[in-house]
Formats: C-alpha cells, structure tokens, sequence
C-alpha cells in the first residue's frame, strides 16, 4: 500500500503563502501545515506583513517543538522559518 503523502526528506523546506489563504482560515491553516511535518522540517511562511499575535500562538500552541526563525523582515516582504524539532 502506498501513502497518501510522502515527504520529500527530514530537511524538507515547504513554502506555504499566506497571502493566497483567506484571512478567516489562515491561522488554522498554518496550524494544519505545522502539525503535517515531521521533525527537521521546515515550513517557510511567506506574508505581507509581521504575524506576531499568529507567533504568539504558535509559541503557545508548540513550545520548544517548533523553531521560529525570521529569513526576511522588510515592511511588505516578511519570510519566516517554521522548523519542527
């Protein structure tokens, strides 16, 4: 039998765009994306502006589990590193 999904390898970066998710279903969108990788993943998060009450519930929600890591923080352009530990 075959998986449904199969990842790529242990240090996969996976982009997810966060301007393209409608606003109401954006945060439980990310949740889903960060609860689907496996350790030494990444999820790179991509916006138009700085997400801090979303890092707060990240860092809530995931603790120690996942590394926060800014890979671009300009006014309009914000890149941020989401790694599964």
């Amino acid at each position: 039998m075959t998986p449904a999904h199969t990842h790529l390898s242990a240090d996969s970066v996976y982009p997810f765009d966060a301007r393209g998710v409608a606003k109401r279903f954006r945060h439980a969108a990310i949740f889903g994306a960060l609860d689907s990788l496996t350790p030494g993943e990444t999820m790179r998060f991509v916006n138009d502006h700085d997400p801090l009450p979303l890092l707060g519930q990240l860092e809530a929600r995931y603790g120690d589990s996942v590394t926060i890591e800014y890979r671009q923080r300009e006014p309009g352009a914000i890149a941020i590193d989401f790694i599964r530990r």
